[in-house]
């Protein structure tokens, strides 16, 4: 585990943790905010520009890319030479604060993933996610909203409340 990560300014990020078995290209697209933790076994391709807020997880075998040529190859055969091809998808991602990303899942250019959202296990997303968005499937759609889930464990402990409350209402 890289701790503390040093970003794309060269300075240390507090509290921002990333595995050395994840692999991250175009390191100078990838914007990363304090607390956040990439697992294990990740590709994150940022040629495009990706952003990931405070508090973010990544855990393991997820890919996260500002490109992608699956069209192009596909429309060109033998004659695909690369970004300059029709069909070839271009665009940055965003990843709001505290969100969770499952294991397994791929987040495809053009994303835009709002805070407090949790992106299930072995999903394929692209698109427009508001925040806290629980968001499932291939391709993955909003099947539940977080807070839902949080109000239970903050009845339960109201301590936690003002922690909660003072990143998810900004």
């Amino acid at each position: 585990m890289i701790s503390p990560f040093i970003g794309r300014n060269g300075q240390a990020i507090a509290r921002t943790r990333v595995s050395n078995s994840s692999f991250i290209d175009h390191i100078q697209g990838l914007d990363l905010a304090e607390n956040v933790y990439i697992g294990h076994h990740n590709f994150i391709e940022a040629s495009n520009g990706i952003r990931i807020e405070e508090g973010c997880q990544i855990t393991s075998f997820i890919s996260i890319t500002s490109h992608s040529s699956h069209q192009s190859i596909r429309l060109y055969g033998k004659s695909y030479a690369g970004k300059e091809m029709i069909g070839y998808i271009t665009g940055n991602v965003h990843i709001g604060k505290y969100t969770f990303v499952g294991p397994h899942s791929t987040i495809m250019p053009n994303t835009s993933i709002g805070k407090g959202c949790i992106v299930a296990a072995y999903s394929y997303v692209q698109g427009n996610f508001p925040d806290f968005s629980i968001i499932s499937g291939n391709p993955a759609l909003v099947i539940g909203d977080t807070r839902e889930r949080d109000h239970a464990l903050l009845a339960q402990h109201p301590e936690l409340k003002k922690h909660y409350d003072e990143w998810s209402n900004d």
